[in-house]
């Protein structure tokens, strides 16, 4: 469980970053362009921590070794859906 905090921290790191990302161009302190592609970045990265650890739950609810769970290719998980 503790590389499930360790990916919960990431995932609560990430989303101060968007929400300072966004408050940054409301107040004109950076280029919307420079925001839309590291916001691109970050909503990937969080894909992938989310998708880590429903991996690691469901390995866990079914008797299997959590820590088998691994990061899978952006391209794989961006496109599910929550």
């Amino acid at each position: 469980m503790a590389e499930d905090n360790e990916t919960l921290s990431r995932i609560h790191d990430l989303v101060a970053q968007e929400r300072e990302l966004r408050e940054r161009v409301v107040h004109g302190q950076i280029d919307p362009s420079e925001e839309h592609t590291r916001l691109q970045a970050i909503e990937t990265e969080l894909d992938q921590c989310w998708d880590l650890l429903r991996q690691r739950r469901a390995l866990r609810e079914t008797g299997g070794d959590p820590s088998a769970a691994s990061v899978r290719p952006a391209d794989e998980v961006e496109g599910y859906l929550s």
